[in-house]
């Protein structure tokens, strides 16, 4: 049974003023969104002691490991918008069934990803461009066989995370977040570079310690390997505390031994609301992939300009981005509620919030681009970076309101359960609309460069205008749950 108790801290969505709850909700997930970033970033320091082979060897990893969490986590946007719409419903014990049919469903993907991508990863490694028979193919086939032997732990934490913000409680995955960023940080280094040669001894002044510990243990760390590991213990206490939170009701969902055992329904419902955001999700790494592939037609200066452009970019609409989750539970409870009017204003809210502050924001890139830029790259080659990546912003980040906007929209469509459409329109606004434009300018004319980043700007106007425009229609807004909802094995709706 599912219900306020403990340490529920749940947002009340449904009722009262709009703005609040959504700020609320949303200022925890960027939070968090930047503590992955922090997260990512301990592990290319520490692994940068290394050298340049163990940092292309996680490099390589990542464009693997980052598609198959795109991939799994699409799932999660099922227990999501399952969960906010049965708490709008008020089909309280419907919600321990949903999020133990999420949790199984899920975990028991992550262990099929687990195992082929332990099997496949030297040949998805040479899929992405890694030489065989080199160092930095051996340490790639290291780290990524490591990364997806604790596939399951990361996706534990990620389903926790999304049962969670359906039930309105960002802070709880926020605090655990933060716990595992503060292991991961505190055990990296040692897992890493062992006793021997540690940074983290040197800097405090206690290399006397640490020669003996180096002598008593003889431990020089596992390398690369250690990132892997450090992650993934970092994330299997995450998830084991999640569970446990999961288990006891405190955090408003309890859970028990049967919910674990989804009905032929449920299972239904996860996949067919989760299999098109994972398609969704996947769409915008795939969609960066090809682009990346058209502006190395104009060079590796302008390569590094995108890669360095698109840091930025990420990091612009972070806001949007956290927004967006908020949104998406926002409208998922009121649908549940049948409150469509109030789902609607939640929308156009979280849209004009987004479309203020980044108006704001692009004034500031747009000034400030060649600066920007120039934080990121020194060197010979950093004058040609630092031109072509000012072109990228003040031409791309002109268009930043329009793209979070649309990430808003994307939002709203996945909480109504219409992930159909939003896959639909990430297709569209990111591939369709962005790589034919883009390669017919940066081929055939003599725009180079520039010409994909027009490419992309012209893509972010036209892919907001469309999706909002069938937002405007209202179609969405019948969700997917009835009201008071029967117990498990009685017949229902979605079953």
């Amino acid at each position: 049974m599912s219900g306020p108790r403990g340490s529920d801290r749940s947002v009340n969505v449904t009722d009262g003023p709009l703005l609040k709850p959504l700020f609320v909700l949303s200022i925890p997930i960027v939070l968090a969104n930047l503590l992955q970033v922090g997260y990512n970033l301990a592990d290319t320091f520490w692994v940068g002691r290394l050298g340049s082979d163990a940092v292309s060897a996680i490099s390589f990893s990542w464009a693997i490991v980052f598609l198959t969490i795109t991939l799994a986590a699409g799932f999660t946007v099922a227990g999501t918008v399952l969960v906010a719409q049965n708490k709008g419903a008020g089909n309280l014990d419907r919600i321990s069934e949903v999020a133990g049919g999420t949790i199984t469903f899920v975990v028991g993907l992550s262990v099929i990803f687990s195992i082929f991508g332990y099997a496949l990863a030297p040949w998805l490694l040479q899929l992405v461009g890694s030489t065989p028979g080199t160092e930095v193919f051996r340490l790639a086939v290291t780290y990524t066989r490591t990364m997806f032997l604790g596939i399951p732990f990361v996706f534990g934490f990620f389903i926790f995370q999304s049962l969670l913000q359906g039930w309105g409680d960002t802070r709880t995955p926020l605090y655990l977040m933060l716990l595992g960023v503060v292991l991961n940080v505190v055990i990296d280094p040692f897992l890493i570079l062992g006793f021997q040669n540690n940074l983290v001894f040197e800097v405090a002044g206690q290399t006397a310690l640490q020669s003996s510990l180096y002598a008593t243990t003889g431990f020089s760390g596992f390398g690369v390997q250690g990132a892997a590991i450090a992650t993934i213990a970092s994330r299997g206490v995450g998830a084991a505390i999640a569970m446990g939170l999961l288990l006891s009701g405190r955090v408003g969902i309890q859970l028990d031994p049967t919910d674990f055992l989804p009905t032929r329904g449920i299972l239904r419902k996860i996949f067919r609301i989760g299999a098109p955001a994972s398609i969704e999700m996947s769409t915008q790494s795939l969609g960066v992939t090809i682009i990346t592939a058209l502006v190395a037609i104009a060079g590796a200066e302008s390569v590094a300009a995108f890669g360095i452009g698109t840091r930025v970019t990420s990091l612009v609409v972070l806001p949007a981005l956290g927004l967006a989750r908020g949104t998406e539970t926002a409208v998922g409870q009121n649908l549940g509620a049948k409150q469509p009017g109030r789902a609607k204003r939640a929308v156009l809210a979280s849209a004009a919030v987004t479309a203020g502050v980044l108006a704001v924001v692009t004034v500031a890139v747009y000034v400030n681009a060649a600066a920007i830029i120039g934080f990121f790259i020194t060197g010979e080659a950093a004058a040609s970076v630092i031109a072509t990546g000012a072109d990228y912003l003040r031409i791309v980040g002109a268009t930043y309101v329009f793209l979070g906007v649309f990430h808003i929209v994307q939002g709203a469509y996945r909480g109504s359960g219409s992930t159909r459409i939003a896959m639909i329109f990430g297709i569209v606004g990111l591939i369709l609309l962005r790589v034919p434009p883009a390669y017919a300018l940066v081929a055939w004319s003599d725009l180079g460069a520039t010409g994909v980043w027009y490419g992309i700007a012209a893509a972010n106007v036209l892919m907001v205008l469309l999706s909002g425009a069938y937002l405007l229609r209202g179609t969405w807004t019948e969700g997917i749950v009835d009201r008071e909802r029967p117990g498990r094995g009685v017949p229902a709706a979605d079953d």
